[in-house]
């Protein structure tokens, strides 16, 4: 099956248009053999992430290029690094999920360092969540690790979390575990397949780090 890279592009922008967020927002969006690339501006981090998994729902993206630029509409929407840093502080000590005292923040001009140790995986990204959604912001680097443990990994489990997921397709996945990492391979036909494959295996008891090197190859053929 043949789709051009014009249908292919008019998708993706249907797919932004389609977020309430992002409906007004000027992105501008390039599509070149399953590659797709995002420009133009908003005015939050989290507008441009919003952006960015618009396009990789989209059947038929290989990969997304983000030069989107943040351009905050006015002064009072900047904010000065130390009140990010405070606001993040505060705005986590009410979150259940992010474990207290475990977690920095350092922020140089809007974009914000989140170091750290947690027990969960889920911990490590309710934080970021939490992060990304602040306003003033820039960009977000989490270098938050998973607590080591004695648990052993064990790949069956992980084989079977993928294979029981609804909108996972695992033939061509392949699970590799060495000690407490996961390494995955192969194939999936979207970025939310790749994506969910990877927080499934996240999930595991006694992960501390994932490599999705999955692969989104879908069945489309583009035309010249």
């Amino acid at each position: 099956m043949k789709e051009s890279n014009e249908e292919l592009q008019k998708d993706v922008q249907d797919a932004i248009k389609w977020e309430p967020l992002l409906n007004a927002a000027a992105i501008g969006v390039i599509a070149k053999d399953g590659v797709i690339t995002l420009t133009g501006t908003v005015d939050s981090y989290a507008k441009k992430l919003e952006a960015e998994d618009a396009a990789k729902s989209v059947k038929g993206v290989k990969a997304v290029i983000v030069k989107i630029e943040i351009k905050f509409n006015s002064e009072w929407e900047k904010k000065d690094d130390s009140e990010i840093a405070d606001e993040i502080i505060k705005a986590a000590k009410w979150n259940w999920e992010i474990p207290k005292d475990k977690i920095k923040a350092k922020v140089e001009n809007g974009w914000v360092t989140l170091d750290g140790e947690v027990e969960f995986n889920y911990q490590r990204q309710a934080i970021e969540d939490l992060v990304s959604n602040h306003s003033g912001i820039t960009g977000v680097t989490n270098n938050i690790t998973i607590e080591e443990t004695e648990d052993q990994v064990e790949k069956e489990a992980i084989e079977g979390a993928i294979r029981r997921n609804w909108f996972i397709d695992d033939s061509n996945i392949e699970v590799h575990v060495s000690n407490h990492e996961v390494t995955l391979t192969g194939s999936v036909e979207s970025w939310y397949e790749r994506d969910k494959a990877a927080r499934i295996a996240w999930d595991a008891r006694g992960v501390w780090s994932v490599d999705n090197q999955l692969v989104v190859e879908y069945g489309y053929e583009f035309a010249e």
